[in-house]
């Protein structure tokens, strides 16, 4: 699981043009607005629906941990591959995880009633994050014109290293879901209302194109909960480890309900 969070960010900086990622910082919708609403308002916002709508106590920390995770390392290649623009999705997961340390374990404290170790969380996304963008500095000063030729490579890599996570999250969670068919389904579908509703909600409060909007829909909607959960350790619920792995489905198939939404609005704009 590690091993794909490192390639997913490794990846995900290979990518990444200098100039427009320092361009991107400039906008305080980027390094402020984005990551306030990804790392505070939506997980708050689903704690006190689930909250309000009477769900049992396990579920609504599942959400809740599920949700005050940062955004999905892989999300930058997902925008890249429906031909939205990277850098957004990029700078404002890594100020996430910069936060992370602090919200993650405020907000795992006021719903879930756990003590997450914010220094061990903070030594965890400085290794992951500092020993990736090591990494790809020294990559793109070795091979920067290779590494540009075979941006779809890339890619292909980093999606890849996302389907090892979503194996490696269904590890031992098989058992559970035989034992409890029903739970499992329930967990499928909380984790799809609540994907989609946070993509629905960041695609209205998001000016500008369709693009941007959808773009502001995914960072909100898929989360890296592997950070979550590897901060919890044995602390994570029967009913916690399935919610996880599932949060692995929407994350693939989403893309490709927005594929069809962006095809569909470019032929009614072709045809008008």
């Amino acid at each position: 699981m590690v091993a794909a969070i490192f390639v997913l960010v490794l990846g995900t900086f290979l990518q990444v043009d200098g100039g427009a990622f320092r361009q991107a910082l400039r906008r305080p919708t980027v390094w402020l607005l984005l990551p306030a609403l990804a790392m505070l308002a939506c997980p708050l916002l689903v704690g006190l629906a689930a909250r309000g709508a009477g769900c049992r106590a396990e579920l609504i920390v599942a959400l809740v941990l599920s949700v005050c995770a940062p955004p999905s390392s892989g999300t930058a290649a997902v925008a890249r591959m429906l031909g939205f623009d990277a850098t957004i999705p990029l700078a404002v997961t890594l100020l996430s995880m910069v936060v992370a340390p602090i919200t993650v374990p405020l907000i795992a404290a006021g719903f879930a009633g756990l003590t997450l170790d914010p220094m061990a969380l903070a030594t965890r996304l400085a290794l992951l994050v500092g020993g990736a963008g090591a990494v790809a500095l020294l990559l793109r000063h070795q091979a920067g014109a290779q590494l540009v030729q075979h941006s779809c490579i890339i890619d292909a890599a980093v999606l890849a290293a996302l389907l090892l996570f979503a194996i490696a999250t269904m590890a031992g969670v098989r058992a559970q879901i035989e034992a409890q068919p029903a739970a499992a389904l329930m967990c499928v579908g909380l984790v799809f209302a609540c994907n989609l509703a946070l993509q629905v909600l960041g695609a209205l409060l998001t000016p500008g194109s369709l693009a941007e909007r959808l773009t502001t829909g995914l960072i909100l909607g898929n989360r890296n909960v592997g950070l979550v959960w590897s901060a919890m350790g044995t602390a994570v619920s029967p009913m916690t480890a399935p919610f996880f792995a599932a949060t692995q489905f929407p994350i693939y198939m989403t893309p490709r309900l927005i594929e069809i939404i962006v095809r569909r609005r470019r032929k009614e704009h072709s045809a008008a």
